[in-house]
C-alpha cells in the first residue's frame, strides 16, 4: 500500500511549486518596492531638508538651496524619479522647501508619488535684552 501511495504523489512538488512560485516572486517584488517608496521618501526630505538648511542662512543668495537640493538628489541616484525642487518660500522668519517625484518602480505599472516638504526658521540679528 505505500508503494501504490508513493506512485500517486510522483510530481507533486513540482505542481505545487508551479502554484506558489509567482506568489513568492510577487512577495518578494512588492516588498522591494515598497522599501524604494520609503527610501524615495527619505531622499525626498533628506534635499528638502539640505535645500532649507542652505537657504535659511543669514547670507545666503536667493535659490542657493534649490541649487543645493538639486546636487544632492544628483548624488543621491535614482530612488526618486522626474525630482521637482520647488523655488524655495521665503517670509520674514521661515523658509519652505518642496521636493517632488516618483518612487523607483520595480513593479511595472507601479507609480508611487512621493512629497516632502522641509521647514526652518530664518536665521537673523534680534535686539538683545
Amino acid at each position: 500500500m505505500a508503494a501504490g501511495q508513493a506512485g500517486r504523489d510522483r510530481g507533486g512538488a513540482v505542481v505545487e511549486l508551479a502554484i506558489l512560485w509567482p506568489v513568492v516572486v510577487l512577495v518578494v517584488f512588492g516588498a522591494v518596492q515598497i522599501a524604494t517608496y520609503f527610501t524615495a521618501r527619505t531622499v525626498a526630505l533628506s534635499a528638502a531638508q539640505v535645500a532649507v538648511a542652505t537657504e535659511r542662512r543669514y547670507d545666503a543668495v536667493p535659490g542657493s538651496g534649490q541649487d543645493r537640493a538639486e546636487r544632492f538628489l544628483a548624488e543621491a541616484g535614482d530612488w526618486l524619479v522626474r525630482a521637482e525642487v520647488s523655488d524655495p518660500v521665503r517670509t520674514d522668519a521661515e523658509v519652505f522647501v518642496t521636493v517632488r517625484g516618483e518612487a523607483l518602480s520595480v513593479v511595472p505599472g507601479v507609480r508611487w508619488e512621493i512629497e516632502q516638504t522641509a521647514r526652518g526658521t530664518v536665521e537673523r540679528f534680534t535686539e538683545g535684552p
